[in-house]
Order: structure tokens, then sequence, then C-alpha cells
């Protein structure tokens, strides 16, 4: 895997903490939730590099 993909993978992560504190901060469980979402999808990414990493 390559550090650009890393890289992304855990910009999106932050982008996923930030929607989901400011939802928690505007009260807004919608963004909240997609924060959330955002979050686990950037996390199951980071995950497959992980292993992609590790059979190499």
């Amino acid at each position: 895997m390559g550090l650009d993909d890393k890289a992304k993978h855990a910009a999106e992560e932050t982008s996923g903490k930030a929607k989901e504190a400011w939802g928690k901060l505007t009260d807004d469980e919608r963004l909240e939730a997609e924060g959330k979402a955002d979050q686990s999808k950037a996390n199951l990414k980071q995950a497959g590099d992980d292993v992609k990493d590790a059979l190499r």
C-alpha cells in the first residue's frame, strides 16, 4: 500500500471525527451519525491496507 492511500484513509477518519464532533456540538444527530459512519469506513479501509501490507 502506498503512503498516499494510508494518508487518504487517515484524512477520511479525521474528517469523520470532525463531522461527528460538529454534529454533537450542534445537536444534529444525522451529521453525528454520518461522522461515525465515515470513521468506520475509513477504519475498514485502514484494516484492509494493514492486511495487504502483512501479505507482502
